[in-house]
């Protein structure tokens, strides 16, 4: 490559993303760090140098139900102490600069093209960005922790990430790849365009899908064990699984299952345990639980969660209702109103 071509490949890395959703824009310390902190959460925010020469802030953010995609500015070095972000997941990809990130007892340098990371909302974070421009995925911690519930056969609680993304990894790079296209797609659309519901659900699939099975976390174990991707899964199990699933909405039948599968019923029993850690009644219940979860979050204002509980196979509501509060934390009314307001 030529100089020139070199020169012109820089300026294109350097320029400004999602122009168009600026919503701060300053060359002073506390209106940056009241105006980001008012989008993000609050956090301290100090220039290197006391008299902040060469400080300059910059905020654009197109955001969409459950995610949103930022651009992030700052000219010159500052700190930036957030504590615990509490409320979303932050993925940061440089684009230019540096950074040194302390998220708990890790601290990582990250750079363009070498390395990312993955903020976790109860881990404590401080930050130093020397010149650094990063496009920011912020993904909201309810939806996050609820589908790595649904994932794993566990109940809702706390995910956390390593937060280091290796972006010559091919996770890493496929991570950088979706942000890099979500970008591009909001500055097609512009600040007046919009994404039909089902678009914004494909996103949102494919963003949980690149952290939760791309990165690690303190449940990509208990996932790939609910998954039966911890060993290789026998031919049998994996028939009686998929058997399982295709037929969610029916009532448990043992002999029939064991029959798909073509070995015995205790073999089975004994089988679900020891590949995917629960019991075959508890994998089913978690596969109705996901399905309703899922339905649920994507239902159109009139829709009954009756309707939609007995069309997935429950037949007891009340048992439901609180199977369904303790895996992800709400009741099923409450994640309904959630999509609707």
């Amino acid at each position: 490559m030529s100089a020139a071509e070199l020169e012109m490949s820089a300026r294109a890395s350097a320029a400004e993303r999602l122009a168009d959703f600026a919503r701060v824009t300053t060359d002073d310390v506390d209106e940056a760090a009241e105006q980001i902190g008012r989008i993000f959460c609050p956090h301290d925010l100090k220039p290197a140098q006391a008299r902040a020469a060469g400080f300059s802030a910059r905020h654009n953010c197109a955001a969409f139900e459950g995610f949103s995609i930022n651009y992030v500015a700052y000219g010159g070095s500052v700190s930036i102490d957030p504590g615990c972000l509490d409320r979303f997941f932050l993925v940061q990809v440089p684009l230019t600069g540096s950074a040194r990130i302390r998220a708990g007892v890790s601290e990582l340098d990250v750079a363009p093209d070498r390395t990312a990371s993955l903020l976790s909302p109860t881990i404590p974070t401080r930050m130093m960005w020397n010149d650094c421009a990063q496009a920011i995925l912020l993904l909201d911690r309810r939806m996050v922790e609820q589908r790595a519930a649904a994932l794993s056969g566990r109940a809702v609680g706390t995910v956390e990430f390593d937060p280091a993304i290796d972006l010559d990894a091919p996770c890493g790079r496929a991570l950088q790849a979706s942000l890099a296209e979500l970008m591009r797609l909001a500055e097609r659309l512009g600040p007046s365009g919009r994404l039909s519901p089902v678009a914004v659900a494909d996103w949102r699939e494919t963003l949980l899908d690149r952290l939760l099975n791309g990165q690690r976390h303190g449940l990509s174990d208990a996932i790939r064990t609910f998954s039966g991707c911890a060993e290789r899964l026998p031919r049998a199990l994996r028939t009686a699984r998929d058997h399982l699933a295709d037929n969610a909405g029916e009532p448990l039948d043992l002999a029939q299952l064991a029959r798909a599968s073509g070995i015995g019923i205790r073999a089975l029993q004994l089988g679900f345990r020891r590949h995917f850690g629960v019991s075959i009644s508890q994998m089913l219940l978690d596969m109705r639980l996901a399905d309703l979860h899922a339905r649920l979050a994507q239902a159109a204002p009139d829709a009954s969660v009756t309707e939609i509980a007995f069309d997935l196979g429950f037949t007891h509501l009340g048992r439901m209702a609180g199977a369904y509060r303790d895996k992800f934390g709400e009741t099923p009314s409450a994640t309904l109103r959630r999509r609707m307001s």
